[in-house]
């Protein structure tokens, strides 16, 4: 049974699951993978909090408690859908406190895996994410790990466009997720033409809400690189790997 880590944010984790069956090949419910969920999110304190110093409360303490319902529950494969749960001040903590026979795939890294494996030309590789995973580096760090180069928005555009397009309480995606504000939009394309600019020759959906704004698989020109299917895609790989519908992008 795959597990998912959900609530961060709610609609996050839904997309994870849909994209989970998308991308299954089944042609009735019983062909379907088993999957369960978890998505409490009032027991999550935020990623980019603590990351930035803000809090105290690493969120990784109550990530662990949801794997260990879902293990009890028959998931030995969990994913987690958030990509900054997956820094390494947060993430660390978590395969330290999870039980030894869970198996977490690690979102960034399949992304970076992937990128290498589908797009062997790509060298400079764009991040759109929220602050915590901007200055926590897990993008360009995990990246550099395949010879590319992780390109990060300048600080003022995501200081003042990206992370609120994510987090204002007025027209941020976790306050505004179906439909995604034209503000939330906005601010995302000044992010996408910065890195555009600086020569990306990919932009990477760095955040799991991101992809509930962003629906194309190319934007001037550009791959977008949606995390969250990476992810989904990745669970099928190692649970069922003849399930999997393959496609690119």
């Amino acid at each position: 049974m795959i597990g998912i880590v959900g609530g961060m944010g709610p609609h996050a984790g839904i997309d994870l699951v849909n994209k989970i069956f998308d991308l299954t090949k089944a042609n009735k419910d019983q062909d379907h993978l088993p999957i369960a969920i978890q998505s409490t999110p009032h027991l999550i304190s935020d990623r980019t909090d603590f990351l930035s110093g803000n809090s105290d409360v690493n969120p990784a303490i109550a990530i662990v408690e949801i794997i260990n319902t879902l293990h009890n529950q028959g998931a030995n494969l969990i994913g987690i859908s958030c990509n900054t749960a997956h820094a390494e001040p947060i993430f660390k903590e978590i395969v330290t406190r999870k039980p030894k026979e869970v198996e977490i795939i690690h979102m960034i890294l399949e992304v970076a895996k992937y990128i290498n494996e589908y797009f062997p030309s790509a060298k400079k590789i764009g991040i759109l994410s929220t602050t915590g995973t901007f200055i926590s580096n897990v993008y360009p760090d995990c990246l550099s790990k395949y010879g590319l180069t992780g390109i990060q928005v300048s600080k003022e555009i995501q200081l003042n466009c990206i992370n609120p397009a994510v987090y204002s309480e007025t027209y941020g995606i976790k306050s505004r997720s179906n439909p995604v504000s034209s503000k939330a939009l906005k601010n995302l394309m000044t992010g996408i033409n910065y890195l555009d600019n600086k020569g990306a020759d990919i932009i990477i959906m760095g955040c799991t809400e991101i992809p509930l704004a962003l629906k194309n698989n190319k934007i001037n020109g550009k791959p977008l690189i949606d995390s969250t299917k990476i992810l989904a895609r990745a669970l099928i790989l190692k649970l069922s790997p003849e399930k999997l519908i393959e496609e690119n992008g």
